[in-house]
């Protein structure tokens, strides 16, 4: 089996949206096409069309090449390949969009080596430790009143089935601490006492100072962790921070790196890693971090707001992982959400997501939407 064509599209939704802090509304998606007429797809959250410079562009010199070059020809089950990748754009960066890079196409890598194994990429992970897993979605912006905020809560729990919420904040939450905190409880008390209740500070708060001024109201709501409650290169203010008694939770808003994660476990004293599988360089980047929040007592809850391609990694990943987690459904109403993939991953009435059976990913693509939100397209081919 050799990869004989790689492809890859800038797709778009416009819409107000946009403006949002919401990465569905513009996606990078790849497939690469093998001589035996398997099709793996792959996607990133990342800023499309750079991608697509780093796979289609022409080497440099040998130490920055063009991606596709690197897998054209190449038999998609070889071990080697994610490390040639890693090599290849050395020059350009191990960081940032070249670990971007290399999420889609390793996501595509392992969808092709399930297909040819027969089966789903879980069991090549090492196999399912579960079938189904407890799901999560986000509520932004919070509404400003608390009948309001019932309302979503409610609203969000009867479409969905949702076995825990998470609210992103804005900075409005400071101006009145005493009123936010009559919002979280009005959340809370919706929520009941077996529902999950999370907040995602989203760079909100530049300084620990401020970022503690909420904790007596996490506290009384019971939080299950904190997200990205400080600028990621606020690695004492984070180490501070978790002295609190409230897990925090990192690395969704742009740590790419196995080493990054460390130095935010080591010296920020995360509690939890939030890698996205996209841009940390896929299964083989994930696993990577995986084992070295298990070798320091930490967690990996994914990040995960893109697109069905994504949220079948994540349930692949976690299907497998060692700890049972949470999964990030994502809630956007992006259509590019919703209809990229033929298949659904519904929550069900338990609150839970069933983990894909089928071969490699477990989902395809849906070519009516991939021609309707395309804005560009690029082939490189044998």
């Amino acid at each position: 089996m050799k990869i004989t064509k790689i492809e890859s599209f800038h797709l778009r939704h416009e819409d107000p949206g946009i403006s949002l802090f919401d990465g569905s509304y513009d996606d990078c998606v790849v497939r690469l096409t093998t001589d035996d007429g398997r099709a793996g797809i792959g996607e990133v959250e990342s800023f499309a069309p750079a991608v697509q410079g780093l796979i289609h562009g022409p080497d440099a010199h040998n130490h920055a090449r063009g991606l596709a070059g690197v897998l054209l020809g190449r038999d998609p089950r070889d071990p080697a390949l994610w490390d040639e990748l890693y090599q290849a754009c050395d020059y350009v960066g191990r960081r940032g969009l070249t670990m971007h890079a290399l999420g889609l196409l390793d996501l595509a890598l392992w969808d092709l080596r399930g297909q040819a194994a027969g089966k789903p990429i879980h069991e090549l992970l090492g196999g399912a430790r579960r079938d189904r897993l407890r799901a999560y979605g986000t509520i932004y912006p919070m509404a400003r009143t608390e009948a309001a905020v019932k309302t979503q809560v409610a609203g969000r729990l009867e479409k969905l089935h949702l076995s825990a919420i998470k609210f992103a904040a804005d900075p409005w939450w400071m101006d009145d601490v005493a009123h936010t905190t009559r919002l979280l409880k009005a959340a809370r008390e919706v929520l009941g006492p077996d529902r999950g209740l999370i907040v995602d500070c989203a760079l909100s708060y530049q300084t620990k100072e401020e970022g503690l001024l909420l904790y007596p109201a996490y506290r009384e709501v019971g939080l299950l962790f904190l997200e990205a409650p400080l600028p990621l290169d606020d690695i004492e203010g984070h180490a501070a921070m978790s002295q609190f008694g409230i897990p925090l939770g990192v690395g969704d808003l742009g740590l790419t790196h196995v080493l990054e994660f460390i130095d935010a476990m080591d010296r920020g004293r995360a509690t939890i890693c939030q890698p996205d599988i996209t841009m940390v360089g896929g299964f083989t980047g994930i696993q990577k971090i995986a084992a070295a929040a298990r070798a320091r007592g930490k967690r990996v809850v994914p990040h995960g707001y893109k697109t069905n391609i994504e949220i079948a990694a994540n349930l692949h990943f976690l299907a497998a992982h060692q700890d049972e987690e949470l999964l990030e459904f994502s809630t956007s109403e992006s259509p590019l959400r919703w209809e990229m993939t033929n298949e659904q991953l519904p929550v069900g009435t338990d609150g839970f997501v069933r983990v894909p059976t089928r071969p490699g990913l477990g989902v395809t693509l849906n070519e009516a939407a991939l021609k309707k939100f395309t804005r560009s397209a690029q082939v490189s081919a044998l």
